[in-house]
């Protein structure tokens, strides 16, 4: 047993050890850009099998979760380690493809392995301190991505514009912490955690829960700072598939990770509902203006990360981590096959697109949330509240859509039997994720949930319009298309507030722009 403990002590560790020597090679190497990125290669595996060791020791309670006085491991970190060190390794495979011929590559592995050994360091973080800077280092070795291109207007822009975001957020938590560590007396999250649940929230936690919500929507790039994440499509797509799907999902991992915290903190659940609830239904609207596929996929991100937080805002935190993994590898996925979207678009041209039914529209929520409360009853327990099922039937109700000018009745038949059958797997899955031991608490907030509810009918009532009286919403799909002018304010006020030369510079044998009499001609 003690080479058990050991070993997965060791297992916890390595991840984020490998990755610091994978950013140290890639500083210190002069020689073949090849050769290092099998070296790169050769580290982002070793570090995924000792994220997927240490994820099983702790699933099967094999060895201690403090590893040292500020670090402690958890099963709902090392899990999240594993599925981060997997987009990773599968993201540098993918770089060194993309990036072949292209200078700089070695800065480019430098800052993707710090990244990386950041993201592990906040994953294990058990004090204030910790989590402050593994943060703030994660925001700092991505900007170095963000700004592969240097000549990229819009990519600096968005830089620019996220590294204001991520200093502001920087406050505010160091804010929270100050707070939590005078009414706890120390800056371990452990202790907080039993001064919780000895004695209670104080005004001073309520605050501190305040500050740390306000910090996670920045960090998140929800309305209104969004705009960053829809400016940085210029960066290369192996940096937007790690962004979108490793990084700006960050701030959810935090949120469950705080649960404690979150779960007597009204305020700070009402900010995150209305937060999360805004941004979930006013970037979803713009998503269906959008053509660009990478643009499309940026207001999905800032929607889905909406919907994230509305899920930790009602105390749903064992769904919000479901959502995270699950849009992790989703987004992760569509980035790197984008190459495909051009195929694809001349595939679904040579098919008429037909509106849904009226009847379908107006029957799918009712009977996918039928389908859901079916399912639940067939569990032993019913692992979240009636309200959030019917949540569930609105979102999942598309599924159900019947096209107008099907062949046959029995063609009909079939397409919603299928549909059915992905209800009953997703609610399913949903279900079986309550039973994996990740250590998580639900806590529903069922004041908020049946305002979640409303919020979210209202956005189908729009959809389910824009599918059959599309010309009653010209005006509003200007607006939305505009993204409701939210990140032309921003820009405007990060501008004023910091001013920056965001414009490329001019390359050293530009010839000057000259007119009129300056104009001189040349001798012969």
């Amino acid at each position: 047993m003690p080479f058990l403990h050991v070993l997965s002590h060791a297992s916890a560790w390595a991840p984020g050890m490998l990755m610091l020597a994978a950013m140290a090679l890639a500083l210190c190497h002069k020689g073949s850009v090849a050769t290092l990125w099998r070296w790169m290669l050769v580290l982002s595996g070793a570090a995924l099998a000792g994220s997927v060791l240490a994820a099983i020791a702790a699933m099967a309670g094999i060895g201690s979760m403090d590893l040292a006085g500020w670090l402690k491991a958890s099963p709902m970190g090392l899990c999240m380690g594993v599925l981060v060190q997997l987009l990773g390794t599968v993201i540098a495979a993918f770089s060194a493809r993309y990036l072949e011929g292209e200078p700089g590559q070695p800065r480019y592995m430098a800052a993707l392995a710090g990244v990386l050994a950041a993201v592990h360091m906040l994953l294990l973080a058990d004090h204030w301190i910790v989590l402050a800077i593994a943060w703030a280092l994660v925001g700092i070795a991505l900007q170095h991505l963000l700004c592969f291109y240097p000549d990229r207007a819009f990519a600096s822009l968005a830089a620019h514009k996220k590294q204001m975001a991520d200093r502001v957020a920087d406050v505010l938590l160091v804010g929270a912490a100050a707070l939590a560590w005078l009414e706890v007396g120390s800056g371990s999250l452990s202790a907080l955690w039993a001064h919780i649940a000895r004695d209670g929230m104080s005004p001073l936690l309520h605050a501190s829960a305040l500050l740390l919500t306000l910090a996670v929507i920045l960090r998140m790039a929800l309305l209104p700072v969004h705009g960053w994440l829809i400016q940085v499509m210029e960066a290369p797509t192996p940096v937007s598939a790690l962004l979108h799907a490793g990084v700006v999902n960050l701030g959810g991992f935090v949120l469950i990770r705080f649960a404690p915290l979150l779960e007597n903190a009204a305020a700070a659940r009402v900010v995150l509902v209305v937060f999360g609830l805004g941004t979930a239904v006013l970037a979803g609207m713009v998503m269906l203006t959008r053509i660009s596929i990478k643009v499309r996929l940026a207001w999905s991100t800032v929607a889905q990360m909406g919907f994230m937080l509305l899920e930790c805002g009602l105390g749903l935190y064992t769904l919000a981590a479901l959502h995270l993994v699950g849009h992790s590898l989703y987004k992760a996925h569509v980035f790197l096959s984008a190459s495909n979207a051009v195929r694809q678009a001349r595939l679904q041209a040579m098919h008429s697109a037909t509106p849904p039914t009226a009847i379908s529209l107006a029957l799918a929520p009712a009977a996918a949330t039928a389908t859901v409360l079916l399912m639940l009853n067939l569990a032993t327990d019913a692992p979240w509240p009636a309200w959030w099922s019917a949540v569930l039937g609105l979102a999942w109700a598309p599924l159900l859509w019947s096209p107008q000018g099907q062949a046959s009745a029995k063609t009909a038949a079939w397409h919603s039997l299928a549909g059915l059958m992905m209800v009953a797997g997703l609610t399913a899955a949903a279900v079986a994720i309550h039973h994996v031991p990740l250590g998580l608490r639900d806590a529903p907030a069922h004041v908020l949930g049946w305002l979640a509810l409303i919020g979210l009918l209202g956005l189908y009532l729009f959809l389910a319009l824009l599918q059959r009286q599309p010309h009653l919403l010209r005006t509003w799909r200007r607006w939305s298309y505009a993204g409701f002018y939210i990140d032309e304010a921003y820009t405007r006020l990060a501008l004023y507030i910091w001013p920056t030369a965001w414009t490329p510079p001019a390359p050293r044998d530009a010839v000057p722009h000259v007119t009129g009499p300056t104009l001189q001609r040349a001798a012969p």
